[in-house]
């Protein structure tokens, strides 16, 4: 099937061998290369969609997000524009690590801007954890053995991710490794001391719009204030949905201090409880400041090499 991704098309379907599309006129082929599968999924300003590279040979599969704002307003679509243009920026700087997608192509067409990724094919964790049930709390520790490496290298690349969540966190199906994607909302612009300005404080980067989902991002980073250590939040929440199978939402808060009423709904280690606790920390003055003083409060550093071959001999985190 060829998938038209103009976004007015009111029948975006098409035959294989469809050049132009039936319903609306326009060319199928993007850029004079890229034929277009399907729509993955859409977002408050974009859409992604599995396509094929027509000038490659064996035709390899790719991704390919559109910048598509969900509001004609010009402010809207800057804004949009410049988080779009940003992702471009910070996956052609990044992507060559081997757990984040490659940008392979970014183009402007017909008034329309796109970016072409690496397809990673595999489940995303919240899709396996719908699959095959929540994970023990070795499962979860595995997780974040894998997890927090990734984070170090983006942090030590001056970008925070802003959006850790388990839809944005692949199963890879060819060696079970998690792949982090959806750089869309990165803050890329960090100091390699963390700071933008002389009035922000140590390892803050004033942004100019909130970005990230409900329930997954914290306080300072809906503030339009995020921190290296957001990201650390995001990942603890996202350890609390693989424990636990519920979303942020069905944990519960506290009316006082805003934190998460996670406790009664998890069964694991007081030791793992407290590590949990300072990752999902409100003030930042008591969250984790990096990566590495997670792992070393895990006890996970001197185990990291022997933890990686368990996961790519036993790639299925042990259940409860």
């Amino acid at each position: 099937m060829s998938y038209c991704i103009n976004p007015a098309c009111p029948q975006p379907k098409n035959s294989p061998q469809a050049k132009v599309c039936q319903a609306c006129g326009s060319k199928l082929l993007v850029s004079n290369r890229y034929r277009v599968g399907k729509i993955l999924g859409k977002g408050g300003f974009g859409a992604t969609f599995l396509a094929i590279d027509m000038q490659l040979p064996g035709r390899p599969p790719c991704v390919i997000k559109q910048l598509r704002p969900s509001s004609a307003e010009p402010e809207i679509f800057q804004m949009a524009k410049a988080l779009f243009e940003r992702e471009a920026e910070t996956l052609g700087r990044i992507g060559n690590h081997p757990q984040i997608p490659r940008l392979l192509d970014y183009f402007e067409e017909s008034q329309q801007f796109y970016l072409v990724q690496e397809y990673v094919q595999g489940l995303n964790l919240h899709q396996e954890i719908k699959q095959n049930g929540p994970y023990s709390e070795a499962g979860a520790k595995q997780f974040l053995s894998e997890l927090l490496p990734i984070m170090q290298y983006i942090h030590s690349q001056q970008v925070i991710h802003r959006d850790i969540k388990p839809a944005n966190l692949i199963r890879r199906d060819p060696d079970r490794k998690l792949v982090l994607i959806d750089f869309g909302a990165v803050k890329n612009q960090v100091s390699a001391t963390g700071t933008t300005n002389a009035q922000t404080s140590s390892q803050t980067a004033l942004t100019a719009f909130a970005v990230g989902t409900a329930g997954f991002a914290p306080p300072e980073q809906l503030a339009m204030r995020p921190v290296y250590a957001s990201d650390l939040y995001a990942v603890g929440v996202t350890c609390l949905y693989l424990l636990t199978a519920k979303s942020p939402k069905d944990l519960g808060c506290d009316s006082t201090t805003g934190e998460v009423l996670w406790r009664p709904h998890v069964s694991v280690s007081d030791h793992f409880a407290k590590v949990l606790q300072t990752m999902l920390e409100v003030s930042v003055r008591h969250r984790y400041k990096s990566c590495a003083e997670v792992l070393e409060a895990l006890d996970l550093e001197p185990y990291m090499d022997s933890l990686a071959q368990d996961c790519s001999l036993n790639p299925q985190p042990r259940r409860i």
